[in-house]
């Protein structure tokens, strides 16, 4: 008896396509087309399990992951996506003929088959086949044996192979999906409306951020695919509508590392007549309620390493995270003595660096990292983020907040900048010599007049690698990007 179909002898892929397609002509010899129609079933695998009933008839199809022969017998393993489901072939049942031909089928074939369940003596659900038809013929194996696909760049760039062999893959997707869904779901439940904005755009804003390039030949002009949709969502809020979200994909030509894809997915809110501590309230409510109904637990993880979401959250100033990491007279010390503190502490920085470059960069490298829980870091320097609202008591911050979780920062959160006047100026000097990268539409949209508002961008891929407990983005994306071979 062979526990399983393999493919252990010392051949390569050719080999093993050259089978394959023997088999496949033989298969076509024996009346079976290689290439299938439709294929009606009862239902999914989980459904047909779901119901389970005894000597019921039943139509399922999928991928056979495992073949075991056992002479006149043979069982194997359907996947359909859904679950696994045992099936069993039996020539006295099929007829010699097709018994025959079954056996011509190799592990990664698609098929469509129809019998009755039963359960085995060993209390295994099963169809005992009593007809069956070739939807698809794999021509090539599959990964391993189907014990799981363990190099990592062919996990990435054949991203298929990946989750047929690897259920914790998956299931990490499976998780993904449902997140979404929660998010639109939560949001929806408040009145927020889902919208889409350009992704193409005559001008890159909303972020500071180097963008890709393109040509529109048809208006012989460049565009950029959009760093962010924030400056036409509050085109909307202008135009009256007062809670808008969109869950879009954004495109920044920067590095890739652990954390950054140069194309990723950002959940951008905007709502009318609130601040920043309402946009503090609905992160901290739509977190907790997406882990609570996707996860089920608001802990995430195990032991001293556990990330913990129950609000509520921790909430410290900038000022305060940089004193406590740099000193109590950080902000008291002349440029070059930060300079020289930085560089003590192994911050590669220039030696032009600003005074705000540099705490930031102590910021960035040396505390944010080590924000494991919930943390809402706020009241900014107002020259790192144009686009916000000076705080009333003190013009030299913002009134926004960035939530860090486990280092990483999730969702950034502004009281946004609605006086038309003070955006124009702030927009000229980042600039700089470019005036063409001041967006005219958008000042013209803010003069006539845009209500107070706060609004929050969400890092859905962070997200969900929190909420997966994976430590790489391209983990969490089904097709990351990577470099050509």
């Amino acid at each position: 008896m062979n526990d399983q179909q393999t493919e252990d002898a010392p051949q390569g892929v050719s080999e093993y396509r050259a089978q394959r397609m023997l088999n496949m002509e033989k298969l076509r010899e024996a009346g079976y087309a290689p290439f299938g129609g439709a294929f009606h079933t009862t239902g999914r695998l989980s459904e047909i399990r779901a119901a389970f009933e005894e000597d019921a008839g039943v139509r399922a199809a999928g991928r056979l992951v495992t073949i075991r022969k056992m002479g006149k017998s043979i069982f194997a393993d359907l996947h359909d996506g859904t679950d696994r489901f045992q099936i069993f072939v039996q020539k006295n049942t099929l007829g010699e003929e097709a018994f025959a031909a079954f056996k011509l089928l190799d592990v990664g074939d698609l098929v469509g088959v129809a019998g009755e369940l039963f359960v085995t003596r060993m209390g295994e659900q099963t169809i005992r086949i009593e007809e069956w038809t070739l939807l698809a013929k794999s021509l090539l194996p599959l990964p391993e044996k189907w014990h799981g696909l363990k190099d990592v760049d062919a996990r990435y760039r054949q991203r298929y192979l990946d989750l047929i062999s690897n259920e914790d893959v998956r299931e990490v997707f499976l998780t993904r999906i449902r997140i979404i869904e929660e998010i639109r779901s939560f949001l929806k439940g408040r009145g927020f409306l889902e919208v889409e904005t350009p992704m193409m755009q005559q001008q890159a804003g909303g972020a500071a951020a180097r963008p890709f390039v393109t040509r529109y030949h048809a208006l012989d002009t460049d565009m950029y695919l959009r760093i962010a949709p924030e400056l036409y969502l509050k085109r909307l809020l202008v135009g009256g509508f007062d809670r808008v979200y969109e869950l879009n994909r954004n495109f920044r030509n920067e590095g890739l590392d652990r954390t950054h894809n140069p194309e990723f997915t950002m959940l951008e809110i905007y709502q009318a007549y609130t601040d920043v501590s309402g946009m503090r309230e609905l992160i901290e409510c739509l977190i907790t309620h997406v882990a609570q109904e996707v996860l089920g637990t608001l802990v995430i993880g195990e032991g001293e390493d556990a990330l913990d979401l129950t609000p509520p959250w921790r909430s410290a100033t900038y000022r305060e995270l940089v004193c406590e990491e740099m000193g109590a007279d950080w902000y008291d010390q002349s440029r070059e003595t930060r300079l020289t503190a930085a560089r003590e502490r192994g911050l590669d920085l220039a030696e032009d660096s600003s005074e705000i470059g540099i705490t930031h960069e102590v910021y960035e490298k040396l505390i944010e990292r080590k924000l494991v829980q919930p943390t809402f870091v706020t009241r900014l320097p107002a020259e790192l983020i144009p686009l916000a609202r000076r705080s009333d008591d003190d013009e030299r911050t913002v009134d926004v907040f960035e939530l860090v979780i486990k280092g990483q920062e999730i969702a950034p959160a502004y009281t946004e900048l609605n006086d038309p006047l003070e955006q124009r100026a702030r927009l000229e000097s980042q600039a700089g010599d470019d005036a063409q990268a001041v967006d005219e539409e958008f000042l013209t949209a803010l003069e006539h007049g845009m209500p107070p508002a706060g609004g929050m961008g969400v890092g859905v891929d962070r997200l969900v690698m929190l909420l997966t407990g994976s430590e790489a983005i391209r983990d969490v994306i089904l097709f990351p990007q990577l470099k050509p071979r």
